[in-house]
């Protein structure tokens, strides 16, 4: 395995990482690590399409990785957390 092989099979490896941790309820979409986990897997990934010139798969990472950057940067919908509503009405 080359170098440039290895540093793409690195950024993926964290992208499946943030995949399973999410479908086996470890770790949120909404967490911020998800996010993280998915911008530095995909911003690693894009780097090492870029080193073997596969422009296809940099484009790909490249807008993963931005898409990760916002998520990670912008505050959380909705701001604070309410509390719950009553389900009861009150006479």
């Amino acid at each position: 395995m080359s170098l440039d092989e290895a540093i793409g099979a690195f950024g993926v490896a964290l992208l499946l990482a943030a995949f399973a941790l999410n479908l086996t309820g470890r770790l949120d979409r909404a967490d911020r690590r998800y996010a993280a986990l998915n911008a530095l897997g995909a911003g690693i990934a894009a780097y090492a399409s870029w080193r073997i010139d596969y422009l296809p798969f940099v484009v790909l990472e490249g807008t993963w990785c931005a898409a990760s950057l916002v998520a990670l940067v912008r505050p959380p919908a909705g701001g604070r957390a309410r509390p719950p509503a009553d389900p009861l009405p009150r006479a």
